[in-house]
Order: C-alpha cells, then sequence, then structure tokens
C-alpha cells in the first residue's frame, strides 16, 4: 500500500513517504476572516478532510493544522468601512467558518492558531533572517530580500526578472521592489505590536511560516491550500522558512476553486454563495457530497442543475441505505476494509471520483440483492458502502448525520409528527380500501417534495430531489 500525492512543486505524482514512519504532518492555510465563508472556502477544507480521513484509514497517525488570518489588510478595511473593532470582525467571522466546516461535517483540526497569537514567533523568525541577510528593517517595515534565496518562484516556475510585485501602502524603503513585507509599520488606527524594528502589524506571508513552525517542526509532510495561494502566498512562506533554515513541506498540495461563470467564486466579484444561506435550502450532507466528491485539483462550476444532480445521486445511496437497515432490523456496522478497488482510487492521489464509482456499483449490486430477497449479500453490500462513506464523510447513518445536525432536530421532528398524522389518514383510507383517496394523499406529499414509500414495517418518508 503506497499512498500517491500530486506534488506542486514536482509538477507530478509522488509516492508519500512520511518523515516519520506511520505518521503524516499537515499544515493547512485556513481563513482570512474578514467575512463569512462561501463555499469555495469551505472546498478547501473539506478536500483535506477528506485527505485526512483517507490517511487515518490508512493507519497513520495524523497531526492537522489549520491556521486562521484574523489580521490582514482586508480585516482592517472592513473594520474602517463598518466602524466595528477589527477583532469583533474576525472573530464573528471565524466563528461563521467554524459552522461552516461542522455543518458539512469537517472533522476538528489538531491545532487552530490564529495569527495575532503568534508575534513572538514571528519577531524571531524575522530577527533570525536578517541575522542571516535575508532580510532588512526600512522605516518600521521588515522586507524579505527576494534576491537573496536563489529557490524563489520555484514553486509556481516564474521568472524573477520577470515578476512584478507593487508595493502596498505605506510600504516604504525597499531596496527591490519585488522584496516582500514580513512586518508592516503602524499607521493611524490600525493595531499593531511592539518589536525591536518599531511597533506594526503581520505581513500575511510570515504567519504561516512561523506557525508552522512552532506546530509542526523545522520539517512537515504535507502543506496544502487552494491554488490561488501558490503566489505570492506559497513562495514567500517557502522563501521566508527555508532561508531560516527549515526544510519546510516536502509535498504541496493543492485544490482546485468553485467557479461562477468561468470566474474563481470571490466576495470581490460578487458572486459568492454563502455556506450560511445554502443550508437552509440544501441538505449539508448533500453539500458535502456535491463538493466533495469530483477529484480535488478539478474546477468545480457552480449552478443548481448540479446541486440537483448531486441530491439524486445521493438520494440513491441514502436509500439503499435506509432499505437494507429495514430489511436486517438493526445497524449494519460498517465493513473492516473498504473494497480494494476503492482503497487503489483513494491511493491514487485521493481518486474520489472513481472510488465513489465503486460505491454506486455496490449500490447496484446490494438493490439487486434486495430484489432477489438475499439479505445476507445485501447486508454485506451495506456494510461495504458505509465503510466507504465513511472514508467520505458521507455516512448518513454516522452519528453527525444521523443525530439530526444534518437538518435540525426540531425541524425534522415537527416535519415527522406532521407527516405521521397525514400518514395515519391515508392508512386508514387505504384499510376501507378508498384507493383514490389514499393516492391523492400520497401524490400531495409528494408534490410538498416528500417520497413515501411503503414498506414491510409501513409507510416511511424521504425528502425528494428538488424539481
Amino acid at each position: 500500500m503506497t499512498i500517491r500525492l500530486y506534488d506542486t512543486s514536482a509538477r507530478q505524482i509522488r509516492d508519500f513517504v512520511p518523515l516519520t514512519a506511520g505518521c503524516v504532518s499537515i499544515y493547512l492555510c485556513g481563513a482570512t476572516v474578514q467575512a463569512a465563508p462561501h463555499i469555495g472556502h469551505i472546498r478547501s477544507g473539506l478536500n483535506f478532510d477528506i485527505m485526512r480521513r483517507w490517511f487515518a484509514y490508512r493507519g497513520y497517525d495524523v497531526t492537522f493544522v489549520r491556521n486562521v488570518t484574523d489580521i490582514d489588510d482586508k480585516i482592517i478595511a472592513k473594520s474602517a468601512e463598518q466602524g466595528r473593532p477589527w477583532w469583533g470582525i474576525g472573530y464573528e467571522n471565524e466563528r461563521a467558518f467554524n459552522a461552516g466546516y461542522d455543518a458539512l461535517g469537517c472533522l476538528p483540526p489538531t491545532c487552530e492558531p490564529r495569527a495575532t497569537g503568534h508575534v513572538p514567533e514571528m519577531i524571531e523568525m524575522m530577527r533570525g533572517l536578517i541575522e542571516r541577510g535575508h532580510a532588512y528593517a526600512a522605516d518600521g517595515n521588515v522586507y524579505f530580500d527576494v534576491r537573496s534565496f536563489p529557490g524563489y518562484l520555484e514553486l509556481s516556475n516564474q521568472d524573477l526578472d520577470d515578476l512584478r510585485q507593487p508595493s502596498g501602502e505605506g510600504e516604504t524603503g525597499k531596496r527591490d521592489q519585488r522584496d516582500f513585507a514580513m512586518w508592516k509599520a503602524t499607521r493611524p488606527g490600525e493595531p499593531s505590536w511592539e518589536t525591536p524594528w518599531g511597533r506594526g502589524r503581520p505581513g500575511w506571508h510570515l504567519e504561516c511560516s512561523a506557525m508552522a513552525h512552532k506546530y509542526l517542526g523545522a520539517a512537515f509532510d504535507i502543506h496544502g491550500g487552494g491554488i490561488d495561494l501558490i503566489f505570492p502566498h506559497h513562495e514567500n512562506e517557502i522563501a521566508q522558512a527555508k532561508a531560516y533554515g527549515d526544510e519546510f513541506a516536502k509535498y504541496w498540495v493543492h485544490n482546485g476553486w468553485v467557479t461562477m461563470s468561468g470566474e474563481k467564486m470571490s466576495k470581490s466579484l460578487g458572486n459568492s454563495v454563502l455556506v450560511s444561506e445554502m443550508v437552509k435550502v440544501w441538505r449539508p450532507i448533500v453539500l458535502r457530497y456535491y463538493l466533495g466528491t469530483p477529484h480535488y485539483r478539478s474546477m468545480i462550476e457552480y449552478s443548481e442543475e448540479a446541486l440537483r444532480e448531486a441530491e439524486s445521486a445521493f438520494a440513491r445511496i441514502e436509500g439503499f441505505v435506509q432499505r437494507v437497515t429495514e430489511k436486517a432490523g438493526e445497524t449494519v456496522e460498517p465493513a473492516a476494509e473498504v473494497p480494494p478497488a476503492f482503497a487503489e482510487a483513494m491511493d491514487d492521489d485521493l481518486g474520489v471520483p472513481q472510488a465513489l464509482a465503486i460505491v454506486h456499483t455496490t449500490v447496484r449490486q446490494g438493490n439487486s440483492a434486495l430484489a432477489a430477497d438475499d439479505k445476507e449479500a445485501a447486508v454485506a453490500r451495506l456494510a461495504e458502502v458505509r465503510a466507504m462513506l465513511g472514508v467520505l464523510g458521507l455516512d448518513p447513518l454516522d452519528e453527525h448525520w444521523a443525530g439530526g445536525s444534518d437538518r435540525g432536530d426540531d425541524l425534522h421532528g415537527v416535519v415527522d409528527t406532521l407527516v405521521s398524522l397525514v400518514l395515519d389518514q391515508r392508512q386508514s383510507a387505504r384499510e376501507r380500501k378508498d384507493w383514490p383517496a389514499a393516492d391523492a394523499i400520497r401524490d400531495q406529499l409528494n408534490q410538498s417534495g416528500l417520497v413515501i414509500e411503503d414498506s414491510p414495517t409501513g409507510p416511511r418518508w424521504t425528502l425528494g430531489p428538488r424539481q
């Protein structure tokens, strides 16, 4: 068994060989909390949640660090625009991100450090880089000298001579316009911290180099993030960390965007779809299916039609799970191992689309067993399906979803009570052989988005796909 991952720095799929046998360390660039998350933001966390789950399934002890950028230019701009404290905006949106991750079933990280909590570590790293001749202070700013680091731009495969990196506001005293700010001198009305070079605040890039060093050490296995972070963020992280003396990340893994009309989903484009609004319309488990089942490196073009297709596809899986559970008369536990073809797909650069095809094939086999009244075979297929869905975070019988967090306990309970009353009326009509009345009740429920299915234990309802 060898897991293979596409390494952006090598531009090819490589066998994963951990730095420490049996362990894997992952650093993921997380939220910049100037606003609430849209589904493009959450996709990254979800993709790496699947990666983490697969490593855990393969027996690795996973350390997963996902940072929070709670101070940067965008947050400060929002603070000025809204007349609210920068920290209030940051914390409100940090909670919104965590609510989104939780709604879509992402496991909590091992550690979730905030940038503002690690200024001492940043000062220490800047001091070391200045001493080594890789950084310099000017007008209260601290800059990284990009020409001092020969490997700069190797990740994004650019030529330094062609690079144009204009200065931001207040970034004065640069020796070369391509040098980037690690620390920004204080300006009126902005938060600031004391340093040996004057008061100021962190630049965007320094925080991740400092926090990865603190929590994962001088070398770790995997650094992840969206493809938009390759330059400048990840290039600058590499330069800082390696010039400081760290080996830094061994593998670089990047996920694709969620797009609308071919453009990256972005608040600046006014085309974002907030997670908090989406979960009011779509079941969170369906959103997870929609965002998590394409290959992590592919782009997802957002559309309601695609979401409806995901909803229908997941409904086929969920219906099978429910039917076999009723047939068995008890909960069928997941199999100890996933099918070999599923494992082969996941080992090959987290090939979720190919792995999902095995899930659907197994569901079809299970449905055939049900049709043939072969309970033993149907139960065996369900055990395999649950094992595979567990890896993908999509098992509808998992306590996260089955416990009511998917739809909301209160709402589900109210709907169940009301539907039960209507189904009782339908059953009374059937008992008196008033078939037109019974069929009319069923049709009216179907039109409202409920699917009614008669089973040996009585009628049951599920939410049907949107029309």
